[in-house]
């Protein structure tokens, strides 16, 4: 049984394969400001993606995209500040998605991926 922080990095590589599969360029993973992260900027036609990314490892526990709560959503809003002021160009969008990901029991697993969340 993989734990906790494994489960999260397995999840992060499924939906980075994910991204570029849609052919987004990988601009940062686990971006940090001060004490908070994003778990992936992505890009694709001049919009800047911040994604959280939420990994479960059966769906006993629910869906997992249900675990972003409304203090996560105010910590992503704030490393999105954070990273558009470190930037010298500024896209012309961005966007805030959500990529949830359940293991099954044969080792497979279902993504989701809900577009402009918030």
């Amino acid at each position: 049984m993989l734990s906790h922080l494994d489960l999260g990095k397995m999840g992060e590589e499924i939906a980075r394969s994910h991204f570029l599969a849609q052919d987004y360029f990988i601009l940062c993973a686990n971006w940090k400001f001060g004490r908070r992260e994003v778990d992936l900027i992505v890009e694709k036609n001049g919009c800047v993606v911040f994604v959280e990314v939420k990994t479960l490892s059966s769906d006993v526990w629910g869906f997992p995209e249900k675990n972003v709560t409304q203090g996560k959503i105010r910590h992503i809003r704030a490393v999105a500040n954070g990273y558009m002021n470190s930037m010298k160009v500024l896209p012309k969008r961005i966007r805030f998605d959500i990529v949830a990901i359940t293991f099954r029991q044969d080792g497979s697993h279902e993504l989701v991926h809900f577009e402009d969340c918030f």
